[in-house]
């Protein structure tokens, strides 16, 4: 079994760096096919982004993104979490959240941020809750789905013995739904890492990531603009594939031995 995992293990990666050749190779084919000022070859941006990255300018955008990032994501799983277990003890309040979430989860994260422009004007704060309003959806429908799944005979051995309702959200729900509620985190992290580019482009305030792109583009830099799509690719990539991955391994290591 040991040896099967490994085996997948090694599948996997290999595939990431197949993707990532694939990416680079076609990117730089258009770059071939194109003038420099509309396409730069991948050499050449991966030289400025080495410059940028040695920048103060560029550590502080950094910072700046990752600190909206960790506000808006934090606060998202929880009450993602704490929501959708509640939404597993009381069945109304399940079916009514789930239906104001498919409500609002069609509307687009990014058309939110004229409202909360208005209403809490320029700064962190808008940003912070566009970021967690769109991680919520998916991690608060994650719980609820798994929690519907938790088999009737546990919960009723859990109120035979006389288990509270904390007790029930504790000790049955949340270890049923662990699996799932890890899948969900990372889905909110694709949603929140989006919503995060987005809105700092659009409200260009502070410095960030998504303003150092909208800026390269008002200014006609497409070495810039490749140099910060990649930087964001490479970040979202990283946190995905070996924080969380590794995270979601170390909680679910029972389903890996």
């Amino acid at each position: 079994m040991s040896t099967q995992i490994r085996l997948t293990g090694y599948k996997k990666k290999l595939a990431m760096v197949v993707a990532v050749a694939a990416i680079l190779l076609f990117w730089q084919i258009a770059a071939w096919s194109l003038p420099d000022f509309l396409m730069p070859g991948v050499p050449s941006v991966m030289v400025r982004l080495w410059e940028d990255i040695q920048s103060a300018d560029f550590r502080a955008a950094l910072s700046g993104s990752l600190v909206r990032l960790g506000f808006g994501y934090g606060s998202a799983l929880a009450f993602g979490v704490g929501f959708g277990l509640i939404g597993g003890v009381l069945f109304f309040f399940r079916e009514v959240l789930k239906s104001a979430i498919i409500i609002l989860q069609s509307i687009p994260s990014i058309a939110w941020v004229p409202l909360f422009l208005i209403m809490m004007g320029f700064g962190n704060m808008p940003i912070i809750v566009v970021i967690a309003l769109s991680a919520f959806f998916p991690a608060a429908l994650s719980v609820m789905n798994a929690t519907e799944s938790v088999l009737n005979v546990h919960v009723s051995a859990a109120r035979v013995m006389g288990a509270s309702r904390w007790d029930m959200l504790k000790r049955v729900y949340l270890p049923a739904v662990m699996p799932e509620l890890i899948t969900g985190a990372q889905l909110a992290f694709g949603n929140a890492w989006r919503a995060l580019i987005s809105a700092e482009m659009l409200i260009g305030f502070g410095q960030g990531l998504g303003r150092s792109l909208a800026y390269a583009g008002e200014t006609a830099d497409m070495m810039g603009v490749m140099a910060n799509i990649l930087t964001i690719a490479i970040l979202a990539t990283l946190i995905d594939q070996v924080i969380l991955e590794n995270l979601k391994r170390r909680v679910l290591r029972y389903q890996y031995v």
